[in-house]
C-alpha cells in the first residue's frame, strides 16, 4: 500500500475517533482495534511499513495543514549544507556533519562503524572527550567535537587520527546460554594521541578518556515533548519510593524526593528527556534544533554565534595565532578585514555573536514542523502468537518497568527556552490526550558495561518502531555506542553484576530458546 493510502487510514481513524469525546480523555483507537497498534497514538502514527516507514509526517501534522511546511523542513534535514548555497549553507568554520541524515541514516538510529570518518555515510557517531578524573567535558573541543574545518582553519580534531577497536568481551556466563546457545559480544575501544588535538587542552592528556556515542531515531520526538511534566515527575518519584534500582536514581535529576535543579534545561521548568545523557528538555530547543546548528554549524536569528568549543577562547586564541590562518583568512573572509591585524579579525569572527542568519526564520519552523511532526510506525504483527507470548515474558522478567509501556500524553502546551516559539504555538503540530506506546520511562540507570557510556547514567531508550530499522536504516545496531548488532546482544550488555537490570536478565538467561526468540519477536513488533 502506497504511503498515501497509510495517510488517508491514520486521518479517517483521526476523524472518527475525534466525535462525540470528552477532549480531556484519551483519544481511543477505533472500537475492535489493539490499541497498541497505534504506538504513536491516533495523531501520531503511520501505518507505512515500507523502507521509507521513518520518514512519514503524523495525522496531526496533515489535518493541521502543515503537509508542506513539513516537505519543505525535511529538505533541510536530508540536504548537503555547503557554504555558499543559500538556502543550505553553512559549515563555517568547523563543523560535525555536512548533513543531518548522513548520521541518521534512514531516519534513523546511526551504525556501528570500524573508523570514524564523517564523510561515511550512516556514521551517527558523536565523539565524547572527558576527564576521567571527574567526568567532564574537555572544555577545549565542542560537547560534539568537530572534525571537520572550512578553509583556512583547521579541524579541532584530527579525524585521522582516531582509532576505533572493537574488542571481543566474554561475560560471566562464557557468553553462553543454559541450553548451550551462545552469543558474541564486543565493544569499541578509541584512541586518539595527543597530537590529534588542535588546540591547547584544557585537562592533563593522561586524565581523558574517549567513548562514542551513536545518534538515535528521531521519529516520534514531538509525542515525547507531549508528555506531561507531572507524568513525568510521577515516574521518578515511583521508581525513587520502589527502591528496585541498585543503583538508585541519578542525584543530577532527583534529589530527597523531588526534581534538582539541574533537571531542567535553559529558562523553562520542562524536564530533560531528550539524549542519552538527558541533556535536553523540551524538543523546541534539543536534538534537532540543536542539531541544526551544532552539526552543520548553521546560523539562524536565535543562533547567531559559530560552535566552537566549550570555552570558545581556546580555539579563538589557537586559531587568531596560526600563521597559517592568519596567512589566508582575508582571502576567504575579506568582509572581516576591520582592523587590518589578522589575528584581531580572526577572533573578533570566530567570537561574533551578531553574525548573518544562514537560515531563515521560516525555513526553520519548517525545520521544526517536520522534526516535531514525525510519525512513529504502527505496531505490527500484535496477533501473532509468539509476540503475544513475547509480550508476556517481557513483562514477567521485568523489562516493562524502564522500558515501560505507555503514557498518555498532556495538553501539548510546549515550551521553548530560546523564546523563539511561544506556548502552544499554532505553527507546529501538537498531541494533546495521546496514548502513546514508546516503552522507555525516559529516565536513566545504570548498566555498568565495560567502557561504560560517560558518567554511567544512561535514558532508558524507547523501543517503538526499532524492529523497522534494518529495513528503514540498514542495520540493527542497538544500543549508546552500537556493540550490540541485535537484541540478544543489547539484551546481554544489561546483564554485569551491578547493573539495574540484573534481576531481568538472570530471568531472560531460564528462558527456552523458544521462548528467548519470542521475547526478540515482540521487541522487534513493537
Amino acid at each position: 500500500m502506497k504511503k498515501t493510502a497509510y495517510l488517508m487510514m491514520a486521518a479517517l481513524a483521526v476523524a472518527f475517533v475525534s466525535c462525540n469525546r470528552d477532549e480531556n480523555e484519551p483519544m481511543p483507537a477505533p472500537e475492535g482495534i489493539d490499541e497498541e497498534i497505534y504506538s504513536g497514538g491516533v495523531l501520531g502514527t503511520t501505518f507505512n511499513q515500507s523502507a521509507s516507514a521513518y520518514e512519514d509526517p503524523t495525522p496531526a501534522t496533515v489535518q493541521a495543514g502543515l503537509a508542506t511546511a513539513f516537505k519543505y523542513g525535511e529538505m533541510f534535514f536530508e540536504h548537503t549544507v555547503t557554504q555558499n548555497n543559500p538556502p543550505f549553507n553553512g559549515l563555517g568554520p568547523v563543523y560535525v556533519r555536512s548533513s543531518c541524515e548522513s548520521c541518521h541514516p534512514g531516519y534513523g538510529h546511526g551504525r556501528r562503524m570500524d573508523r570514524y570518518a564523517a564523510d561515511d555515510w550512516g556514521n551517527g557517531y558523536l565523539l565524547v572527550v572527558y576527564n576521567k578524573t571527574n567526568d567532564a567535558y574537555e572544555k577545549s573541543v565542542a560537547g560534539m567535537p568537530q572534525t571537520k574545518a572550512v578553509a583556512p582553519f583547521k579541524a579541532p580534531i584530527d579525524e585521522s587520527k582516531i582509532n576505533i577497536a572493537w574488542i571481543n568481551y566474554t561475560d560471566e556466563w562464557g557468553n553462553r546460554f543454559e541450553d548451550g546457545e551462545s552469543y558474541e559480544l564486543i565493544y569499541p575501544e578509541v584512541t586518539i594521541p595527543e597530537d590529534a588535538f588542535y588546540a591547547p587542552l584544557d585537562a592533563p592528556y593522561s586524565n581523558l578518556a574517549f567513548r562514542l556515542e551513536s545518534t538515535i531515531g528521531i521519529y516520534g520526538t514531538g509525542l515525547i515533548d507531549a508528555i506531561d511534566d507531572d507524568s513525568l515527575k510521577a515516574q521518578y518519584q515511583k521508581e525513587y519510593s520502589d527502591g528496585y534500582m541498585p543503583n538508585g536514581i541519578n542525584p543530577a535529576f532527583w534529589a530527597g524526593g523531588d526534581w534538582a535543579p539541574t533537571a531542567f534545561y535553559g529558562n523553562t521548568n520542562h524536564p530533560k528527556r531528550f539524549t542519552y545523557a538527558l541533556t535536553r528538555g523540551p524538543l523546541q530547543d534539543a536534538p534537532g534544533s540543536n542539531a541544526i546548528w551544532n552539526i552543520t554549524n548553521v546560523t539562524r536569528s536565535n543562533k547567531r554565534s559559530h560552535y566552537l568549543s566549550l570555552n570558545p577562547d581556546i580555539y579563538a586564541q589557537t586559531s587568531a595565532n596560526d600563521p597559517d590562518v592568519q596567512a589566508q583568512f582575508y582571502t576567504y573572509f575579506p568582509q572581516w578585514n576591520k582592523t587590518g591585524d589578522p589575528a584581531t579579525d580572526i577572533y573578533n569572527y570566530l567570537r561574533c555573536d551578531t553574525l548573518p542568519a544562514e537560515m531563515s526564520d521560516q525555513d526553520y519552523v519548517n525545520f521544526m514542523v517536520w522534526h516535531r511532526g514525525l510519525a512513529v510506525p504502527a505496531a505490527r504483527n500484535l496477533d501473532d502468537p509468539d509476540v503475544q507470548h513475547g509480550k508476556k515474558l517481557f513483562n514477567e522478567m521485568g523489562c516493562a518497568y524502564c522500558h515501560r509501556p505507555s503514557w498518555t500524553t498532556g495538553e501539548d502546551n510546549f515550551t521553548d527556552p530560546t523564546g523563539f516559539f511561544s506556548d502552544a504555538d499554532s505553527r507546529l503540530p501538537r498531541y494533546p490526550h495521546q496514548k502513546i506506546w514508546p516503552y522507555s520511562d525516559f529516565i536513566q540507570h545504570k548498566l555498568c558495561m565495560v567502557n561504560d557510556i560517560r558518567t554511567g547514567w544512561c535514558r532508558t531508550t524507547p523501543l517503538w518502531g526499532r524492529g523497522l530499522a534494518p529495513l528503514c536504516s540498514g542495520h540493527a545496531d542497538r544500543l549508546h555506542d552500537c556493540r550490540a548488532r541485535n537484541v540478544i546482544e543489547a539484551i546481554m550488555w544489561h546483564g554485569a553484576s551491578q547493573s539495574d537490570a540484573r534481576r531481568t536478565v538472570e530471568n531472560f538467561r531460564k528462558l527456552s530458546k523458544a521462548d528467548r526468540d519470542a521475547v526478540v519477536k515482540f521487541i522487534n513488533a513493537i
